[in-house]
C-alpha cells in the first residue's frame, strides 16, 4: 500500500499542471534526508518554518509603524501570513503547487530586522558587508535555526524566500505568485494600516485606484487578484497592462505618502542609532554573545555574527538591549 506521502505525489499529477512543480521533482535538499512517510518535502518545509524560533520572533517585529498604539496594526508576522493565503490563492486559481508557495511565503522575512526597512537600511549601513533581508532569511533558514543546523529546506522553497523581491530568470511559478503575493498583500495592508493611523484619508488614494480596484481592502485586493489570475497563462504570471499601471500608481503612492511621510516615519531617525549601539556593543564584547552567535564569531568573524545577533531582535528585545547598555539605572532614593 502507498504511504499518505506517495499518494499526494501521485494526486498531484491530476491538479498541477506542467508549468507546476511536483514535490516528487523536487531538487532536493543541501543535506540529503529520507522523505517521510506522511508528508511531501513541501508540506515539510511549512512544518518547519512554523515552527522555527525565527518565525515566532516576527510576532513582535513592525511592518510599517514603529510601536503603533493600538492592537489591529500589521506585524511582521500577520504580513506574512497575509502573504501565505494569497500566494496559496494565486497557485491553487492557476494549478501550481500551493505548499511550496506556502513554504516560501512563510520564509520570506525570517530575516527581517528589528524596526521593519528602517531597521534593515540601518544594518546596511553599519554591517560592513552590507545587509539586505531577503538574504538574511535564507541565512536564517540554511544557517542560523536549530542552533546552527538551519532548517535543510528545499532548494525550490530556498530560492522563493531569496528571490521575493526581485526575482530571477530561473525562478518557479510559485516563487513568482510569492512575489506577487508580497506587493500586493503589503501596499494594501499598509494603506489600510495608514487609514487607521490618521496619516491618509480614504479620499486621499488616488482616484483611478479607488475607480479601478474599489475603496475597501478587501475589494482592491479582490480585483487586482482577480486580474493577475486572469490574465496569467502559458507559464507566465503578469497583470494586464491597464492594472499594472493602476498598480504602479497604487505602490508610487505609497511611497510618496507613506513609506516616506514625516508623520509616519519620525521616530525612524533613531533606529540608526539604536541599532548601531547595541551592535558595535557585541563587535566589542563578542563574549557577550549567546553561545550560537559566539560559533558564528568563530567561524565569520565577529562582525557577522552581532549582524546576525541584531538582525533577529524583535522590535522591544532590541530596545530592553539599548537601554541595558546605554541608559543608565535610575538611582534609587532610600
Amino acid at each position: 500500500m502507498p504511504c499518505p506521502r506517495e499518494k499526494r505525489q501521485l494526486a498531484e499529477h491530476s491538479f498541477i499542471c506542467r508549468w507546476g512543480v511536483l514535490a516528487e521533482n523536487s531538487a532536493g535538499r543541501r543535506t540529503p534526508e529520507p522523505e517521510d512517510e506522511i508528508r511531501t518535502c513541501f508540506q515539510r518545509d511549512v512544518d518547519r518554518i512554523t515552527h522555527s524560533k525565527s518565525f515566532r520572533r516576527l510576532k513582535h517585529k513592525t511592518q510599517v509603524f514603529l510601536q503603533p498604539e493600538g492592537d489591529h496594526y500589521r506585524t511582521r508576522l500577520t504580513h506574512t501570513l497575509e502573504v501565505s493565503r494569497l500566494a496559496r490563492t494565486i497557485a491553487r486559481a492557476l494549478e501550481l503547487n500551493e505548499d511550496l508557495a506556502e513554504a516560501a511565503a512563510l520564509g520570506h522575512d525570517l530575516g527581517h530586522t528589528p524596526f521593519g526597512h528602517a531597521g534593515e537600511r540601518a544594518l546596511d549601513k553599519i554591517y560592513p558587508g552590507g545587509f539586505k533581508h531577503y538574504e538574511q532569511s535564507l541565512r536564517v533558514v540554511d544557517s542560523l535555526e536549530r542552533d546552527g543546523r538551519g532548517l535543510n529546506l528545499c532548494q525550490e522553497t530556498r530560492m522563493g524566500i531569496l528571490h521575493h523581491t526581485y526575482g530571477a530568470d530561473d525562478d518557479t511559478l510559485e516563487a513568482t505568485a510569492v512575489r506577487f503575493a508580497d506587493r500586493i498583500a503589503y501596499i494594501n495592508h499598509d494603506l489600510d494600516d495608514a487609514i487607521r493611523a490618521g496619516i491618509l484619508r480614504p479620499e486621499d488614494v488616488p482616484a483611478r485606484v479607488r475607480e479601478k480596484c474599489g475603496d475597501r481592502n478587501s475589494q482592491r485586493i479582490n480585483a487586482i487578484m482577480t486580474d493577475l489570475i486572469e490574465n496569467s497563462q502559458n507559464g507566465a504570471i503578469a497583470m494586464s497592462d491597464d492594472m499594472q499601471d493602476v498598480f504602479d500608481e497604487f505602490h508610487n503612492f505609497m511611497f510618496s505618502d507613506v513609506y516616506t511621510n514625516p508623520v509616519a516615519k519620525g521616530e525612524e531617525s533613531k533606529v540608526e542609532g539604536i541599532l548601531g549601539g547595541i551592535y558595535e556593543h557585541y563587535v566589542l564584547s563578542p563574549e557577550e554573545l549567546p553561545p550560537e552567535y559566539r560559533a558564528v564569531a568563530d567561524a565569520e568573524g565577529v562582525e557577522r555574527a552581532a549582524c546576525d545577533y541584531v538582525s533577529g531582535m524583535t522590535d522591544s528585545y532590541a530596545m530592553d538591549k539599548f537601554a541595558e547598555f546605554f541608559i543608565p539605572s535610575a538611582w534609587t532614593v532610600k
